[in-house]
């Protein structure tokens, strides 16, 4: 039985305030001491960033093209059910934006899902009694979705907020939870991909905090909690997660302010399923010792390129350990950093070289949304004929290939844009790299063949010593 408190912050569309909102709402409460669990709707690791610095707390994903009903349900089950909690989930996009008319994987089905409420954003720019059609054409689009309160947002005066206050409560019978003016000390900057990761925020701390204090003064904070309380139990029962018995393999994985795109959930997997995790900085360490595997995320490897080319101790330490057959899997910013050379900015840095190839930076996206892969090739982690369901979100994009006989694709495209037209999944020796970001709930075979493949590593060391 899922019986914890929630609520949904969703918008109309992007840019609505969801994510300054939702990470005031978190960091409020946390400093309350009341314990906040996010989750963010969607394939996004930035924002959950920003949710998991201000609830003090891990942020966990919801998503609905890359897992099954079962398994949203099992994660928010499982992630939850921390006592005394309530959980926060950002939609993305507009409320019902989905991937077709029917609205499949949008922020409404999962808010019917998990039965949450729902408190709707408004941006109310150069608008007035127009909102209250808007608010009760959702209201009315899908009356399964619970939408229980508004937020107005951008109001130029307090007469401004008076008018639609007031035509919201009479014709759409919700309250409005506040209003919110223009401001300008409120932004979270962006670049590509998005907005700028905590991690890379020189005033992170600040910026939550001025959240904060903009939901505390602007907001019915008492009135959301109220409603989130009111949230109807749901009778499913997740599977239990069962801890190993013994550790399998020794798996290391670069985690810093280059590479710091990773659900928790795929690490906790990793874990489960055996593994013993060893995090370590592509920027100023040394590769570990007698480690059985490596997982390197995504991240911003353009930006860091100088101090990335700086460690040449690592580059080589990676380079020389694919080349001997180390068991390598890399996402998008691994992938880039597997390469040969980056170009960013018109300047060249050299990278890791496992793959003959440059990588330029675009200014415009060259992948951005949901993938669909079929595996064609061998490789350590996946069965022939297997299809894996993420997502994939890039800047950057091949420049040249210097030598295609030295490695193959072991990926064919059903969705999505990959390395070249069509495929993805570079291998070579025991080193797969791709753009696409899978996440473990959705494919478990996942986890299990990179613990596996590591702990056949460890073996094959073993006897070979």
């Amino acid at each position: 039985m899922i019986s914890s408190p929630r609520i949904i912050i969703a918008g109309l569309g992007g840019d609505t305030g969801k994510t300054a909102i939702s990470v005031g709402l978190c960091h409020y409460w946390q400093k309350k001491g009341i314990k906040v669990i996010p989750f963010k709707k969607g394939p996004d690791y930035i924002d959950m960033g920003w949710l998991e610095r201000a609830a003090r707390h891990p942020c966990y994903n919801l998503d609905l093209f890359m897992m099954n009903k079962e398994q949203v349900l099992t994660s928010f089950a499982i992630h939850s059910a921390e006592a005394n909690g309530i959980a926060v989930i950002e939609g993305n996009r507009g409320l019902y934006d989905g991937m077709d008319i029917e609205g499949s994987v949008s922020t409404a089905e999962v808010a019917k899902l998990i039965k949450s409420p729902v408190i709707l954003i408004v941006d109310c720019t150069k608008v007035t009694r127009t909102v209250s059609a808007i608010v009760f054409g959702c209201q009315m689009f899908d009356k399964d979705v619970s939408i229980k309160g508004v937020i107005l947002n951008k109001l130029a005066t307090s007469r401004h907020e008076d008018i639609i206050k007031k035509s919201i409560e009479y014709y759409c019978k919700i309250p409005v939870i506040g209003g919110i003016p223009k401001l300008k000390d409120v932004t979270f900057p962006g670049r590509h991909l998005g907005l700028v990761p905590p991690q890379e925020h020189p005033q992170a701390e600040e910026a939550i905090e001025t959240s904060s204090d903009i939901v505390s003064k602007y907001l019915d904070i008492d009135l959301i909690l109220d409603i989130a309380k009111d949230s109807p139990s749901i009778d499913f029962t997740p599977k239990e997660q069962i801890e190993p018995i013994k550790k399998k393999a020794r798996i290391g994985i670069i985690k810093d302010s280059a590479f710091q795109f990773y659900y928790p959930e795929n690490i906790n997997s990793l874990r489960i399923e055996g593994a013993e995790i060893v995090e370590f900085s592509a920027l100023r360490d040394r590769l570990p010792s007698e480690l059985d595997a490596l997982y390197i995320g995504g991240g911003f490897p353009e930006t860091h390129a100088e101090q990335l080319a700086e460690n040449k101790e690592l580059r080589r330490s990676i380079r020389e350990a694919a080349f001997q057959g180390l068991p390598i899997y890399a996402e998008c910013g691994g992938l880039m950093y597997l390469c040969e050379e980056l170009i960013w900015n018109e300047k060249h840095y050299p990278m890791a070289g496992v793959f003959p190839i440059t990588i330029g930076v675009s200014k415009k996206p060259q992948g951005h949304g949901y993938a669909e892969v079929l595996v064609t090739g061998r490789n350590p982690f996946f069965r022939t004929g297997s299809i894996l369901r993420g997502h994939e979100f890039h800047y950057s994009y091949v420049l040249e290939i210097k030598d295609e006989k030295v490695f193959s694709f072991v990926f064919k495209l059903n969705k999505g844009n990959g390395v070249v037209k069509g495929f993805d999944g570079l291998y070579r020796e025991k080193t797969l790299a791709t753009y696409v970001h899978l996440h473990s709930y959705g494919t478990s075979e996942w986890a299990k063949g990179l613990v596996t493949a590591g702990e056949n590593n460890r073996k094959k060391n073993i006897i070979s010593k």
